[in-house]
């Protein structure tokens, strides 16, 4: 289970160059996810095995006027509350301002374990001057430099020790979990309460793994799974919050701990930016995506129009456009339960193992047939395939040079794999090797 961990501090501590240095850790993380608004970045990282969500928030500032750094406050408020764990980041070259006590007052009102991280301390003299910020209260100090990485093993030791033990033994988290994100009023509520609310399959409801979420076990199709219900959890009157931002929040953690992320979207409103996010950190985790278009009985429409915002639709989501797209009227149940009913191929279809054999049966022919182009006078002959023992599809194929291949035509081998197996609404990672 994934921790979200925010960075927070002043501006100019060296917040964004902390979160570059944990984001590019190892190749295999997910690359940072740009946010609804103008300067949230989200990543994924990595220590000692322990996987964390980082946020980079903007500067707080507090009773600045300018409109702009009210709603990079508000933002950073929302992200302390809704952090597990905060990086309370100083610089030891300015000593302790006006605004870190403000900053440090605030963080031990929100009750969650903070890290206070003195930036810029690359040598000894420096080091003795980090000292002055254990007046600011906190038990630890931990002297580091976000630029040349010295210091960080120290704290994100510690960091880790703070997160929960992983716990796989409960039915509970072994049952698939479909999780329903987007915008706020897409439709999310009025979609789950019309599956659980008419049909009354729901068996029980159990607390989430998460603040954000409400499982509900959920029996349709013969198939058992957890509902991750996304919308309406918390009053709203006890987050102050931008709601938007507050929507990807939720959204974040829901993703990672699901498996198939169905997708809502508002027909009025479109396949904007912020759904667009939401869909690549869903891809970007490699979880099964299904897309619901929702209030599709307010659009004007034609016999044409559905096929024309399926087209606008998979432009947005190219290269990954193997995804299955829906469109439905949650006010007027059509169509939900074909949406949970494509949610459970695409859970299927996330755990297709191909066997080696016709793997090199079917795709060796196609790439001998279009093998990979020369490069520098060099023939690339690619020998064998194979799946990877993954939880989401992997292949790796055997060459005499992988470096020399593109990402064109890693595309395109990726395309004939889909062409002749299903995988439909999951992301896959093509791997080429040393043969």
């Amino acid at each position: 289970m994934d921790n979200i961990v925010a960075i927070v501090g002043r501006p100019n501590v060296g917040k964004s160059t902390f979160f570059n240095r944990l984001i590019q850790k190892r190749e295999a993380i997910v690359d940072s996810q740009s946010g609804v608004t103008r300067d949230r970045h989200y990543g994924k990282s990595d220590w000692n095995g322990r996987d964390f969500t980082i946020i980079d928030t903007g500067g707080y500032v507090k009773n600045n006027d300018n409109i702009f750094q009210k709603e990079i406050d508000k933002q950073v408020t929302l992200a302390i509350n809704e952090a597990d764990n905060i990086i309370f980041m100083v610089d030891v070259e300015d000593g302790i301002t006006g605004m870190d006590e403000i900053i440090a007052k605030l963080l031990r009102k929100a009750k969650k374990p903070v890290f206070l991280t003195v930036n810029k301390v690359d040598n000894s003299k420096k080091n003795e001057n980090s000292l002055e910020f254990y007046s600011l209260g906190f038990k630890e100090i931990y002297p580091i430099s976000a630029i040349n990485g010295s210091g960080s093993g120290e704290l994100l030791d510690a960091l880790i020790k703070t997160f929960p033990a992983d716990y796989q033994t409960t039915k509970n988290t072994i049952l698939p979990r479909f999780a329903v994100v987007g915008r706020p009023n897409a439709g999310k509520s009025s979609f789950i309460n019309a599956l659980i609310g008419e049909e009354r399959y729901i068996v029980t409801d159990i607390a989430g793994t998460t603040r954000d979420s409400i499982d509900s076990k959920y029996n349709r199709f013969g198939f058992e799974f957890n509902l991750v219900d996304t919308a309406g959890i918390r009053r709203k009157s006890k987050v102050k919050e931008d709601i938007e931002f507050y929507s990807v929040m939720r959204s974040i953690r829901a993703i990672e701990h699901s498996d198939v992320c169905i997708l809502m979207v508002d027909a009025t409103r479109g396949f904007d930016g912020q759904v667009q996010n939401i869909f690549w950190l869903a891809k970007r985790n490699n979880k099964g995506i299904v897309i619901i278009v929702n209030k599709w009985d307010l659009i004007s429409k034609n016999n044409k129009s559905a096929k024309e915002y399926e087209i606008n639709i998979k432009k947005e989501i190219s290269p990954f456009d193997d995804v299955p797209i829906l469109f439905v009227s949650t006010i007027n149940n059509q169509r939900i339960y074909k949406a949970i009913e494509v949610a459970v191929k695409v859970f299927n279809n996330r755990s297709n193992r191909i066997k080696t054999k016709k793997l090199n049966d079917i795709m060796l022919p196609i790439i001998e047939k279009q093998p990979p182009p020369s490069s520098r006078g060099r023939y690339i002959k690619i020998k064998f395939c194979t799946q990877l023992p993954k939880v989401f599809p992997q292949f790796a194929f055997y060459c005499n040079y992988p470096n020399l291949i593109k990402d064109p035509y890693k595309r395109f081998v990726e395309n004939q794999i889909r062409s002749q197996f299903n995988f439909n609404g999951v992301p896959m990672t093509i791997f080429f090797r040393k043969k």
